[in-house]
């Protein structure tokens, strides 16, 4: 990945990070549920760090339950 891409990736994983810390902080959800979220989130910052494509798609899948929980739809895995 060059240096240019790589710089790119992580301005767009900075400000999902940013996005997804203000839904989870937001939800409406039992406390146990945001706890849960929480950690992923926290999870995936640390793995930014090493490997940003990896959290890049880990976001990804953290966004779509988010989606879930927005609808009412808590995610199974959490």
């Amino acid at each position: 990945m060059g240096r240019d891409s790589q710089l790119e990736l992580y301005g767009l994983v900075a400000a999902q990070l940013k996005e997804a810390h203000s839904r989870v902080r937001a939800l409406q959800v039992p406390e146990g549920v945001r706890m849960a979220l929480t950690r992923k989130l926290l999870v995936i910052t640390a793995a930014a760090k090493h490997d940003l494509a990896d959290a890049a798609r880990r976001l990804e899948r953290l966004m779509a339950s988010l989606d879930e929980a927005d609808e009412g739809r808590f995610p199974e895995d959490t």
